[in-house]
């Protein structure tokens, strides 16, 4: 696990000392163990090491990587690596996990290795396999291989974006980099407001899906996708697009079959994510996913494996998932390390939480995540599990009942439909009317949905929003979840993965991890597993009495206590949001009344205010709306953003 960077140029832009210095320093936090460069230059020719005192004013590359020590701990494990060739050069963030069986394989067509690292097994698969190396991986990556024959860098981003990879480029010049800031503050990138994004993430919450980020001038490799750089006419070909879930293939399978495999397979995940040579824990909130994997390591490891868990606690009744935490540290015989916050804490940490994002967060639910990981550092460790993706995968959240409604309708099963729709109504949180509701966003086309979101107080362009501003830069208001297929649960859960709920959740499980020098693993996320899962029939993710994950909760019996199994509620890492900021009232006002925020044209600060009110006095229901707005002046004004 480690950061990465990367600087070529062709023109007046200068590769010198302070481009090197800053990238070293910014990407300190994501790999403290060590630090390493490669530079290239005309009249210097090419130099691999720690000297930066040496004098590169004419480089026309750079690369640049710091190292948290996982796997080999030694110097062998030091980058950038080279091939035994010379001719490819690798910076690479990320673990490998099934790197033994493809060091062996390897082995078998004659390679030598000189460490125990998996960098080197990827950098030999690259030299033996090229880009038909990504379907043999297992693992979570961002890399870069500089090829000096061709004079070229490729540059690649695992399955899911669990590890990030940013570029910006103009016609002589091409930088990347593991974070924003980077780029941002070492390559001179312009601030400027992506429109686009930024109403999906005021309206919605949702960002990082694509190629595009909050950043006009910045871009980020999307998943599964790998790109190439020509350092000679400094063009980029790509992205191309290596793997990607199969939404309509539908196994004949039964669910007790499905379970098994289903089973097998996730315990083959976990047992490769607990390859590590330093101390490992787990992110626990007490739901099936993360008690899964708790679960799950003492298992596979029993009593060898020195099992630590930590835990955010809400100090509200409603939120508070304490007792299902402590159920699930007596089954593993692990310590459960808890941590607590109020909002004087949030607004204490809350520059130093902007700042390790790099782009807006969608709620305070990343902060408790942030704390979470504060504390396994504490603590001394360096790895940790965590179930990011399981909902994803398995329609754990209650807008999934809306979508498993409109397959049923979709396929013409009215009775099954109504039978599901009177089911799911007595579940906590839905009503018949949520029902009708959640599944009419998946059905009703654009057209119908702004009446009836108006009615309700769902508006597509709520008045908060200064849709005067988003329209002179090409931005309409926009549905969602509106789909035309007949498996609609199934292709909605391929769109969470791949652009709606997962990719910025990978993005607050990163930053928080690494703005403490953790690596956070998500053993639900290999193609294997998902490819799996969504594969099934809708009723084993879904069942026909609205129980989520089915299919997974038969897997873990046995393993997994039947409390936890048996669970009808989903919290998580949830914090007292509304509680919070009526606490902070004072701020949130002075913040909405702020020069920054009028500097914020996306936002109508009168109906913002107003809005936040009502909500502050009871007459409105409480959502995340209030947190976005607070969250975009906070991180416009800390990175100096342009909205002219």
């Amino acid at each position: 696990m480690c950061g990465i960077a990367g600087f070529a140029s062709r023109g007046a832009r200068k590769l010198d000392r302070h481009l090197l210095e800053n990238a070293m320093n910014s990407l300190e936090h994501r790999g403290p163990d060590d630090f390493g460069f490669l530079s290239l230059s005309d009249n210097a020719g090419m130099y691999a090491g720690r000297e930066i005192s040496r004098h590169f004013e004419d480089a026309r590359l750079l690369l640049v990587h710091r190292r948290l020590s996982i796997l080999d701990l030694s110097e062998a494990g030091w980058q950038p690596m080279s091939s035994p060739d010379g001719c490819y050069h690798i910076i690479y963030n990320g673990e490998i996990y099934n790197y033994l069986e493809l060091r062996s394989e390897l082995q078998r067509h004659g390679y030598r290795f000189c460490s125990e690292t998996d960098t080197e097994v990827l950098l030999a698969a690259y030299c033996e396999w090229g880009t038909d190396v990504f379907r043999r991986l297992v693992g979570m990556f961002a890399f870069a291989i500089f090829d000096r024959k061709e004079n070229s860098l490729l540059l690649a981003r695992d399955f899911f974006g669990i590890k990030p990879l940013f570029y910006g480029s103009d016609a002589d010049s091409f930088a990347f980099a593991s974070e924003i800031k980077v780029l941002l503050d070492g390559f001179s990138l312009p601030r400027r407001a992506n429109a686009n994004r930024l109403y999906l993430y005021l309206r919605y919450g949702i960002t990082d899906h694509g190629g595009e980020t909050l950043f006009q001038d910045v871009r980020q490799l999307p998943p599964a996708h790998y790109l190439h750089v020509n350092l000679d006419r400094m063009t980029v070909e790509g992205p191309v697009r290596y793997w990607q879930i199969d939404c309509d293939e539908t196994l004949d399978i039964s669910f007790c079959e499905a379970s098994r495999r289903l089973r097998e397979m996730f315990l083959e995940s976990v047992d490769l994510h607990l390859r590590s040579d330093v101390p490992l824990g787990a992110a626990l909130s007490g739901g099936i996913d993360s008690s899964a994997i708790a679960m799950t390591m003492r298992h596979l490891r029993g009593d060898k494996l020195d099992l630590h868990f930590f835990s955010f606690i809400a100090d509200d009744d409603q939120l508070s998932e304490e007792r299902w935490i402590d159920l699930v540290g007596r089954a593993s015989h692990a310590a459960v390390h808890k941590v607590r916050s109020n909002p004087d804490q949030l607004l204490a940490d809350l520059k130093n939480v902007t700042s390790a994002h790099d782009e807006p967060i969608g709620s305070t639910s990343p902060y408790a995540q942030h704390r979470v990981f504060q504390l396994a550092r504490e603590h001394g460790i360096k790895v940790m599990l965590d179930g990011q993706g399981a909902d994803e995968i398995l329609g754990g959240y209650r807008t999934y009942l809306g979508a498993r409604l409109a397959t049923l309708w979709r396929r013409r099963d009215f009775s099954g439909a109504l039978r599901f729709w009177s089911r799911c109504s007595h579940l906590h949180g839905t009503g018949k009317v949520g029902m009708t509701l959640l599944a009419a966003d998946f059905l009703l086309p654009p057209r119908l949905q702004k009446s009836l979101r108006y009615l309700i107080g769902r508006q597509l362009a709520p008045r908060w929003l200064n849709m005067r501003w988003f329209a002179e830069r090409g931005v309409a208001p926009a549905v969602l979840n509106y789909s035309t297929t007949k498996d609609v649960l199934r292709h909605h859960l391929g769109r969470e993965l791949q652009e709606l709920s997962l990719p910025h959740l990978l993005r607050y499980e990163d930053r928080n991890s690494m703005a403490f020098s953790i690596e956070s693993r998500v053993p639900f996320l290999t193609p294997k597993l998902v490819s799996f899962v969504l594969s099934l029939p809708e009723e084993y993710i879904i069942s026909p009495q609205g129980e989520s994950k089915a299919v997974f909760r038969a897997a873990m019996r046995g393993i997994v206590p039947d409390a936890i199994l048996d669970r009808k509620d989903k919290i998580g890492f949830a914090t007292p949001e509304k509680q919070w900021l009526t606490t902070l009232n004072p701020w949130v006002e002075e913040t909405l009344a702020s020069d920054a925020a009028r500097r914020v044209q996306a936002l109508d600060l009168a109906e913002t205010s107003r809005d936040w009110q009502l909500t502050a006095a009871g007459k409105r229901r409480f959502d995340f709306r209030t947190w976005r707005c607070l969250n975009v002046i906070e991180w416009s004004r800390d990175y100096e953003l342009n909205y002219e």
